[in-house]
């Protein structure tokens, strides 16, 4: 079955936002013209709680994109963003919902971080979204949204770990730092992932 994941298209990460990502309105007309092309679409969002520990203003003396270690692992310190039940952590208001059949929440933990919508960082909680595809019986994956050099990123390698065939759709989705998303497609690669553009679905 061919899958679409929609990786946290979501408010907060759009112009404007507090955690804004470059670009990140532009993916979403691209992302509802490709929904047709697939069998089955989700979506994973960010849903985080007002204390999570990857919040800088949780941490004395320590600004976004300050970086510590949260229980042994290096953690990147954000902007409050996605805050559950906030405006701010809904999906993007364009963006078609008609074809998506189900929405997985991360990032809940206020422990640790969620850049997979598959994991914690840590590996040690699961979101169940492994076992709906494997369920449903979804063998070929297709990635976009945002960003794509993190939450993108960690759910592909993620989901190759699973047994998954996996793809990223570039101009469907849009990097944080984009200056160094040439390296992050470089890892990609090197870790299985297929990288196409949009158009080129018509002929897959």
């Amino acid at each position: 079955m061919k899958t679409l994941i929609l990786v946290d298209v979501q408010n907060d990460f759009m112009p404007g936002g507090p955690l804004e990502v470059p670009l990140g309105n532009t993916i979403v007309p691209v992302i509802n013209k490709i929904q047709g092309y697939f069998d089955l679409v989700v979506a994973t969002q960010d849903w985080h709680p007002k204390n999570h520990r990857s919040f800088a203003s949780n941490h004395h003396n320590k600004k976004p994109f300050d970086r510590i270690i949260l229980n042994g692992v290096q953690q990147t310190l954000w902007p409050d963003h996605c805050i559950q039940g906030s405006r701010g952590a809904e999906l993007q208001k364009d963006i078609e919902m008609n074809r998506i059949a189900a929405i997985f929440r991360k990032g809940m933990d206020p422990e640790v971080d969620s850049y997979s919508g598959f994991y914690d960082n840590n590996h040690y909680s699961a979101t169940g979204l492994a076992g709906y595809l494997k369920e449903k019986g979804a063998t070929e994956i297709h990635f976009c949204g945002l960003a794509a050099d993190i939450c993108v990123y960690y759910s592909i390698l993620d989901s190759i770990r699973e047994g998954f065939s996996a793809t990223l759709i570039e101009d469907a989705s849009s990097s944080l730092f984009p200056d160094k998303f040439d390296d992050i497609k470089c890892e990609l690669a090197k870790s299985g992932a297929h990288i196409i553009i949009s158009n080129e679905l018509r002929a897959s």
